[in-house]
């Protein structure tokens, strides 16, 4: 179950991660890129959303969906 957008985790955030589901079939790495950094400038509106506890703080963790790819004007 994806986490809820979280101020305190966000201020913490040392590293991010994008996990691309089927989804990505047909994206070029530039196209992958341009996305997963439209994606991480607004958290707060990812479908899925995770945020990973690691040593140094967490990482934001976002996987990929339609409805994000739809959101962004792909």
């Amino acid at each position: 179950m994806p986490d809820q957008f979280d101020p305190y985790r966000e201020s913490l955030i040392v590293e991010k991660n994008t996990v691309w589901s089927e989804v990505d079939a047909e994206l070029d790495s530039q196209e992958k890129t341009r996305i997963a950094d439209a994606l991480h400038a607004d958290p707060e509106q990812c479908a899925h959303l995770d945020y990973v506890r690691v040593h140094t703080g967490f990482c934001r963790q976002v996987t990929v969906t339609e409805h994000d790819l739809n959101r962004i004007n792909y």
